[in-house]
């Protein structure tokens, strides 16, 4: 938390750089998070994108979508922008988000499944469908067997929501990211390769499932930020 507001009368001046902002650019207002000056405390504060001091600088992600990043230099906010809730209502949304992000990767894990069986039940080799070669069936086994798994935890991580104790509710939510990411890696690499070179072209949707679940690990934190959240949480 590298972004510091500073207390200006009855409001503050946060002062940062905000990376990766999901539609930073083309949004109303943005959640800023900022360390008050003076203390340890984390602040959320509601900025309207077209402050004074704002500026948004958007680009293209692999999955297709856009983010920016944003700068903040001597934005004033009233006092009524500071949301109250601090560090504990950015995990409840980080965890919320997380949870949404797990089924929408298991959605896309299993369309990737149906349209890789889809080719290899009509792409003929050797005057027969590719899939009935047996060493391709495994594969696709494999597939089917990652999916299953990241479903199962993304079920997890929708429970877990619910989960009163704030330590196990944050390795659940901490396993499922990090389970999930790698099915959905597994997955997607399977479904690319077994399309052959069609699989790189852009016509084809399996590359942008692939795309968007090789951008599911880096949001809301990566595997290696997850992993060691779930260290923490068992260990205390």
């Amino acid at each position: 938390m590298k972004a510091v507001a500073e207390r200006n009368g009855e409001g503050y001046v946060p002062d940062g750089r905000k990376s990766l902002v999901w539609h930073g650019e083309v949004a109303d207002a943005l959640i800023v998070t900022a360390r008050i000056a003076g203390g340890s405390e984390i602040g959320l504060f509601m900025v309207p994108r077209n402050a004074k001091g704002v500026t948004t600088t958007g680009y293209p992600t692999m999955d297709g979508l856009r983010a920016a990043d944003v700068a903040l230099d001597g934005v004033k906010v009233a006092a009524d922008g500071l949301i109250e809730g601090g560090l504990s209502a950015l995990q409840h949304g980080f965890d919320h988000g997380i949870a949404a992000l797990c089924a929408e990767a298991s959605g896309a894990m299993e369309r990737l499944i149906e349209i890789t069986a889809e080719y290899l039940r009509t792409r003929q080799q050797f005057g027969k469908p590719l899939g009935a070669f047996q060493a391709l069936q495994h594969r696709m086994a494999d597939m089917l067997i990652q999916k299953e798994l990241g479903l199962s935890m993304a079920y997890v991580a929708a429970q877990a929501l619910d989960e009163p104790d704030p330590r196990e509710r944050t390795r659940r939510i901490a396993a499922a990211k990090v389970t999930v990411a790698k099915a959905g890696r597994y997955v997607g690499q399977q479904a690319v390769q077994l399309h052959g070179g069609m699989g790189m072209t852009d016509e084809l949707d399996v590359g942008d499932y692939f795309k968007r679940l090789t951008m599911f690990d880096p949001l809301f934190g990566d595997s290696d930020y997850q992993m060691s959240r779930y260290e923490e949480a068992a260990a205390q």
